[in-house]
């Protein structure tokens, strides 16, 4: 088997840079929802010692001295760009998995030797730069997590022209080597704890271990990273388990939202895009949390907090129950007195697939149809945009929208934004070309 993970570089802020060409070598960073916090760096402002999460009122002014670009979050204009690299990345190989949006894997199985597989991935990063203005790394292995290492030394040493291969024994070793074990796929913060208690510092370490090792100490998604190091593939991305909870969140700008009606319709759409990713993962939930809580730093007003919880009898996915139980659920905590609510969220838990789905004996609703009425909406908002078709508590997100400040054009998806090229008016002095 031979697989290859095409990463695009830097993603949110190479694509601020597609329609910003003079920003290229030059430092940008890309804020969360209400320009909170920077989440993206370029490779310049890593530089600069800007680390991810850190609040934009605590680095503003090294920002503004350092020259650094700012932009909030274009998730509309990341998504376009998106889907066209992946569309370019279908052309090179049968079998495309995208894994997010930045990053998809490539079935290379017998397409030709390591040294035509090594010119092909060069060949498709630069087609994709070339195509969309995204530069990509690609890393080619036997298995996934030695293809996904591979993309991380393609994406910090130029010299492997944006792709870099592990096809032999001595390659895996010496990349196991130089992989700290924090930076291996699967591992998260609190397994690296453990490895580091264990003396397990590098992939190369835990790679070294024995196989009966491993399943004394550590689960079976560990073994399977050990097999995968070992050059064993046995990770399919299809088998990867779906989310356990699925949350959608906002923090409210200014003084925050007082007004019950605009929560409300605040709420409608969190949990209207709760329901969507769960339709999306093909899944049902039987719990549903709804929050809301004013500022907790702020001491010269009362505040005031939400948080209720309701199990279900049945498992549910469709937007108009979803959002009639959050609603619900939110009523039941309002007090008389007004408070400037700064964030709320809805997060949906208890969730197993729809298939085979637990009935109810007393269930009142009629779910095939109410199956039918969901599936058409996705499929009218699919072809003619996103919430084109909604619950009508949902309005709209004018009330409660985000604070955008540095936010981009929609280049790709607006047509009141498309680039406008303009030609010189002056008179063309060329020679006049031949006639044959």
């Amino acid at each position: 088997m031979t697989y290859a993970l095409a990463d695009c570089n830097n993603f949110y802020c190479s694509c601020e840079r597609v329609f910003h060409p003079e920003l290229l070598q030059k430092p940008v960073v890309v804020l969360s929802n209400n320009d909170g916090c920077i989440i993206a760096r370029s490779e310049e402002s890593k530089r600069l010692g800007l680390k991810m999460g850190t609040p934009l009122y605590q680095v503003r002014q090294l920002l503004e001295d350092n020259g650094v670009a700012v932009f909030s979050s274009n998730y509309t204009l990341y998504g376009s760009l998106s889907a066209r690299v992946m569309s370019l990345l279908s052309r090179y190989t049968p079998q495309l998995d995208p894994y997010s949006i930045d990053e998809a894997f490539l079935d290379f199985t017998g397409l030709g030797d390591a040294a035509f597989l090594k010119a092909y991935g060069e060949k498709m990063a630069a087609d994709v730069r070339r195509a969309t203005g995204i530069p990509i790394s690609v890393g080619i292995g036997p298995t996934k997590t030695l293809a996904k290492m591979a993309s991380k030394y393609a994406k910090h040493y130029p010299g492997y022209h944006g792709c870099c291969q592990i096809a032999t024994d001595e390659q895996r070793r010496k990349a196991l080597e130089g992989c700290d074990i924090a930076d291996v796929w699967g591992i998260g913060r609190k397994l690296c704890q453990s490895m580091v208690y264990y003396g397990i510092r590098t992939a190369a370490d835990l790679a070294a271990k024995s196989e009966s090792w491993v399943k004394a100490h550590f689960n079976i998604c560990v073994l399977r990273t050990w097999k995968e190091l070992n050059g064993c593939s046995c990770i399919d991305i299809s088998e990867l388990p779906e989310r356990q909870t699925i949350c959608t969140s906002r923090s409210f700008a200014g003084e925050g939202v007082t007004d019950h009606d605009i929560l409300e319709e605040a709420v409608a759409n969190f949990a209207a895009r709760c329901s969507e990713r769960l339709r999306q993962q093909h899944c049902c939930c039987q719990g549903i949390t709804v929050f809301a809580y004013t500022s907790r730093f702020r001491t010269d007003v009362p505040g005031h907090v939400i948080h209720q919880s309701i199990s279900l009898p049945v498992g549910i996915q469709t937007s108009a129950e979803i959002i009639g139980h959050a609603l619900a659920l939110l009523r039941s905590q309002y007090r008389p007195e007004p408070y400037a609510y700064k964030k709320a969220g809805v997060i949906l838990w208890n969730i197993h697939p729809q298939y085979p789905r637990q009935q109810h004996l007393f269930d009142p609703v009629d779910r095939a149809r109410l199956a039918a009425l969901s599936k058409a909406i996705d499929a009218i908002n699919r072809k003619n945009g996103h919430d084109k078709v909604r619950v009508a508590i949902q309005g709209t997100d004018v009330r409660f929208g985000l604070k955008c400040e540095y936010l981009s054009r929609h280049y790709t998806t607006d047509i009141r934004d498309v680039l406008v090229a303009k030609a010189d008016e002056k008179p063309c002095t060329a020679p006049a070309r031949r006639q044959c």
